[in-house]
């Protein structure tokens, strides 16, 4: 837990977050090692919220409005498909008319900008699945793409409808995790708004590529462990009240929030399996908050406790129920004879008992092709990029560019790079390092997480880039940018300080943090025309290069 103050109300107490828990019952005084007189073992375990409950919802709200206003507005330009838009744009669309992916001729991006979707390959009536398409990725990420086609038909604003509303929707949740772990609606909103201002996740937002679908399902699952986290202590606080402490402790019964973020972890593997890392890490960190939920409330077996009580349970929410997610979501490859290496011939003369073991086959076996795949990716690319260097903006990838006319100069420009703004991904550089160094000193669990969250979207690429040289793009750390920001908030409060720190102190932290939150909205309005395709003479195009050896 965080270092105790009296009188002091929360670990970033600054009087604008509302109280999640009211129930009187918990409220009992009980002994708390090394606590104050007028600590209670619910406010030990589940530090109360000071403030408005309608504020705990509607700052986070507005905050996520403005996110969605930047990133809606002017959704479909530039009219292009642009970068990998043309894999799963068409995918997408294939998904919604087939249920499974099929090859498209050779012009098919120009026939969409004409309007025209009849862009697949014609197949012999004798042979369904010739024209099957080899995709390299799970079929969810795909499937939230084709819901916007479908309601705003095969055009670039339709392709990207979805991904702009999940990026809006990972504010609002930031904003409320943040609040969560803070216990401040104030440092909530600074987080959501410094994620709604990040330029990676707002090119990403405003593209349809799958990363922006992977960030978000890693990023709900978060919080909803962060929420099974509360209401997990709450129930030890209110066993603690009303039974006798055993050696053990009680059982916890069902835990629908890390029911939700099973579904999520298993919702993230379903659209890129690199939230398989997630689920790993997630899984761990959950079952330490069980064992370390246990040790706070002072049971005498804590650890056995956790392997008794919690470990059976979370082997199913977090192995067993994303396992059944993500197989669900390839539900169109098993439902259809089109998808590559179906089979479907074969498995259909034999009866059901043979139709289910050899569809099972068909897809392991293609499974094993994709990893194939993965492993082997080391075809150079103009844009590739070492995840050494992600943290460090060195190589962003240009999305679009062209040179059109009508900017008033000789020499127009219109481009869109995928990159973060360089003030929030500098500020989050240092604020991990103060992270390591609060959990070093400290064992708070809110650094431990964002550092594990990390670490998880980040480490693991090292291995692939040194051993198998693989081809990686900075776009992949979209999932580590709301942990970053999860830092750069939890820096802010310990800048800022507790509500009984002098007066002036706070004043100064909130300037201090007031001006870096200044310069962020100012660097990105600076790269807004670059983000968002806008024609720009090329001198003015230039100077928004900051690093021009690695941005051009």
């Amino acid at each position: 837990m965080f270092p105790r103050v009296p009188g002091m109300r929360g670990p970033y107490d600054v009087r604008v977050a509302v109280t999640d828990y009211t129930n009187e019952a918990f409220k009992q005084p009980g002994p708390e090692p090394g606590g104050g007189p007028g600590d209670t073992v619910r406010d030990r375990l589940v530090p109360p919220m000071p403030g408005s409950v309608l504020w705990g919802w509607l700052g986070p709200l507005l905050v996520a409005v403005f996110g969605g206003v930047l990133r809606f507005v002017n959704l479909g330009r530039p009219h292009a498909v642009m970068f990998d838009e043309t894999y799963y744009a068409k995918d997408a669309f294939s998904l919604l008319t087939f249920g499974t992916e099929r090859t498209v001729v050779k012009d098919a991006d120009k026939l969409l900008m004409r309007g025209s979707t009849d862009i697949w390959q014609q197949c012999a009536p004798t042979d369904p699945g010739g024209c099957a398409s080899y995709v390299v990725h799970p079929p969810l990420g795909k499937w939230m793409i084709a819901a916007g086609e479908h309601l705003f038909q095969m055009t670039p604003f339709g392709w990207r409808f979805t991904a702009a509303l999940a990026g809006t929707l990972s504010i609002l949740i930031l904003a409320r995790v943040a609040r969560r772990m803070t216990r401040s609606t104030l440092l909530g909103c600074l987080a959501g708004l410094l994620l709604s201002l990040d330029g990676l996740h707002y090119v990403l937002s405003r593209t349809a590529l799958l990363d922006i679908f992977l960030m978000f399902w890693v990023l709900a699952a978060f919080a909803c462990l962060v929420a099974d986290r509360d209401h997990t202590r709450a129930r030890l606080a209110h066993h603690y009240a009303t039974s006798p402490l055993t050696d053990l402790g009680p059982t916890l019964g069902a835990r629908p929030w890390r029911i939700a973020a099973g579904l999520c972890l298993g919702a993230a593997c379903a659209v890129k399996w690199s939230g398989i890392f997630y689920l790993l890490a997630f899984a761990v960190l959950s079952l330490a908050w069980d064992a370390g939920a246990r040790r706070a409330l002072g049971l005498r077996r804590p650890y056995l406790g956790t392997a008794n009580h919690d470990l059976p349970a979370a082997l199913a929410t977090l192995s067993l129920l994303p396992a059944t997610v993500y197989t669900a979501s390839w539900a169109g490859w098993f439902a259809s004879p089109l998808g590559w290496g179906r089979n479907w011939a074969q498995a259909t003369s034999q009866g059901p008992y043979y139709f289910v073991f050899d569809s099972i086959r068909s897809w392991l076996s293609y499974h094993f092709q994709v990893l194939s795949f993965h492993t082997d990716l080391s075809t150079p690319h103009s844009y590739q990029s070492d995840p050494w260097t992600w943290p460090l903006l060195l190589r962003p990838v240009a999305f679009f560019y062209e040179s059109p006319t009508g900017c008033g100069a000789a020499t127009c420009s219109q481009a869109v790079l995928g990159v973060g703004t360089p003030v929030i991904w500098y500020g989050a550089l240092a604020a991990l390092i103060a992270m390591i160094a609060w959990y070093v000193a400290t064992r708070d669990w809110r650094a431990g997480a964002v550092l594990l969250a990390y670490a998880a979207g980040w480490l693991p690429w090292f291995y692939y880039a040194i051993t198998d040289n693989r081809t990686m793009f900075l776009f992949y750390a979209i999932p580590m940018v709301p942990f970053m920001i999860l830092a750069i908030t939890l820096t802010a409060g310990l800048i800022i300080g507790s509500a009984n720190a002098p007066q002036t102190r706070r004043m100064i932290g909130a300037g201090v943090v007031g001006a870096f939150t200044l310069l962020a909205l100012v660097n990105f309005w600076w790269l807004h025309p670059v983000l968002t395709g806008e024609v720009l003479t090329y001198a003015e195009w230039n100077a928004r290069m900051l690093f021009k050896k690695g941005w051009i």
